[in-house]
């Protein structure tokens, strides 16, 4: 179904219905499970959470705050190669579907003048829209890694920080060679410019540092912002309602019941003992399955939503498991023909997909291995 572009939210809840088909289940004790389920505080924040990043990437472009981000990222970066990345760097802070297409035509004037080929511009339009979504909790990918797993967003983000690093990295290693560090004549930085940046920093500060739920921080920012730009109250509501949509509480949904079903049915025993008794080692699967199912689906609710439930059923898992679980569905996602980043960018430039993943791969390479590194460290020596 999510090869056929089916909502992730129907298709989790088509396999909780061939459950009911294969399994045998106590259907006095399903209903209140279901909905113990549904009003635990873990539901409610996600569903609260999943919403306010809409609402908030919506209020950022409403007061054009967006905009004025990205202008400020040119007047800051002096140096040639950081000016070049920045716009899709900016514009990615915001999962955003179009994003890709509107930085493109940056990407592009940035490096008008440069002898650079149609791939490698895609290729830096593409790979630095990317960084974010490990770590960054606008993106529900991570956030809905941290509600299944259990495991605070604080440590996840933590965890997947040394990827995002390496992704960021990797980039200049493979692209800009013919771009000189010269540097542009510098500008003078006003607070007025710097403050453009205060709602992302006035969201992340409070998750990541006080452990603050994301979605009171979410709502705090969008109330600041509307107040701070004169926003009626009508069009203040508007823009907190337009993330409450169907399509976000079919995904909540779908998830809570694909997990309860999984562990109901006992199939999550049966598929343990399956793994045990074929001696494939766990590591393999938490790296294998997020990773096929990131390819198959181009996105990272769905490979997260998909899997996930399963991992964390499999055997009482550890944070760094996740990590590399999540780590492994997102290189997925990164060479998914079916990414609409990698579409979008490609179409833009017209640029031969080879040539674009020939970077794409060699990157994800890098990033695989480095999570990898990263869990034998933390496996033997934590």
């Amino acid at each position: 179904m999510l090869r056929k572009k089916i909502s992730i939210g129907y298709a989790l809840l088509a396999g909780s219905l061939i459950f009911l088909i294969f399994y045998s289940f106590d259907f006095k004790s399903l209903p209140y499970k279901l909905i113990k389920s549904f009003t635990s505080s873990t539901s409610i924040n996600l569903f609260l959470s999943l919403t306010l990043i809409k609402s908030f990437e919506y209020a950022l472009r409403q007061t054009g705050l967006m905009q004025k981000m990205t202008e400020a990222s040119q007047t800051l970066l002096t140096n040639k190669k950081l000016s070049i990345l920045s716009m899709p760097l900016i514009i990615g802070m915001l999962p955003s579907l179009g994003g890709a297409y509107l930085s493109a035509p940056m990407v592009d004037s940035a490096t008008k003048n440069l002898e650079m080929s149609k791939e490698e511009k895609a290729f830096i339009n593409y790979w630095y829209r990317h960084p974010w979504e490990l770590v960054l909790p606008l993106y529900p990918g991570v956030v809905l890694a941290s509600a299944i797993s259990g495991i605070s967003l604080r440590k996840l983000i933590l965890l997947n920080l040394p990827a995002a690093l390496i992704l960021f990295i990797s980039g200049f290693f493979l692209s800009m060679h013919g771009v000189k560090n010269e540097k542009k004549a510098s500008k003078n930085v006003s607070l007025k410019i710097l403050s453009s940046f205060t709602p992302i920093v006035l969201v992340l500060l409070p998750v990541i540092i006080f452990k603050i739920d994301l979605f009171i921080a979410l709502i705090a920012n969008i109330l600041i912002v509307c107040l701070y730009h004169k926003k009626t109250i009508k069009k203040t509501l508007s823009i907190i309602k337009y993330g409450f949509t169907y399509d976000v509480f079919l995904l909540v949904a779908g998830v809570i019941i694909f997990k309860e079903m999984l562990q109901a049915s006992g199939a999550v025993d049966g598929i343990a003992k399956a793994i045990t008794q074929s001696g494939i080692p766990y590591l393999v699967v938490f790296i294998t399955l997020p990773l096929l199912i990131g390819l198959i689906t181009g996105i990272s609710i769905g490979f997260v939503g998909s899997t996930f439930p399963l991992l964390t059923h499999l055997k009482e898992t550890l944070p760094y498991e996740i990590s590399i679980a999540f780590v492994s569905g997102y290189v997925g996602v990164l060479l998914s023909p079916l990414h609409l980043c990698l579409i979008l960018t490609r179409e833009y430039f017209k640029a031969d997909m080879i040539g674009i993943y020939r970077k794409i791969i060699s990157g994800c390479i890098v990033i695989f291995f480095a999570a990898l590194i990263e869990f034998v460290v933390l496996r033997y020596y934590s």
